[in-house]
């Protein structure tokens, strides 16, 4: 049981450090750049599964609220998440949990855990248009054009990967006794 405790604790820790590594990696192109956090969080579902990858993309933002650099350019801090970005942030959670229900339940399925992505992406995408809007004074089919429109096609080529990867990963991960077999 112990061990079971410190085996979740220890994966827990790396994927909270994989998404820690992978968020500052972006490219500014507007007010919200392309990050590659949601792709982390993707895997990280594959290989945690929804209550403990909720609990790293919790301990990512807690990282990220402190002031480690571990938001997208390599910021941090409470600022960043009451800023123009925030609710993207904030909306990791949930995307995480909705996510993180269906792929478990559908892993192998590999075009319903890409729906099951899809539509959970949709909610930070609408938390966070909703903060651009109210955080820089811009009306919602602005934030809209400038928070979602451009990442739609991005985001989906990383809901793909995850989809193609996740499985396999999981599979070896599983194969070589790290993983509980699903």
């Amino acid at each position: 049981m112990r061990s079971s405790k410190i085996k979740d604790m220890t994966f827990i820790a790396v994927m909270t450090a994989v998404i820690c590594i992978m968020g500052p990696l972006s490219i500014p192109i507007g007010p919200v750049p392309v990050s590659l956090t949601n792709l982390a969080l993707y895997i990280t579902i594959y290989v945690l599964g929804t209550r403990r990858s909720v609990i790293a993309c919790g301990l990512y933002l807690l990282i990220g609220l402190v002031g480690l650099p571990v938001f997208s350019g390599f910021t941090g801090g409470p600022q960043k998440l009451v800023g123009p970005t925030g609710g993207y942030l904030i909306g990791f959670i949930f995307m995480t949990l909705v996510a993180g229900l269906i792929v478990d339940h559908f892993y192998e399925k590999r075009i319903i855990s890409f729906l099951g992505m899809f539509i959970a992406t949709w909610i930070p995408y609408m938390m966070g248009t909703f903060w651009l809007a109210y955080s820089a004074h811009m009306k919602f089919s602005a934030a809209f054009a400038a928070g979602v429109l451009p990442f739609i096609i991005e985001d989906m080529v990383k809901m793909g990967i995850a989809a193609v990867g996740g499985p396999v990963l999981k599979e070896r991960l599983s194969r070589v006794g790290l993983l509980a077999r699903a």
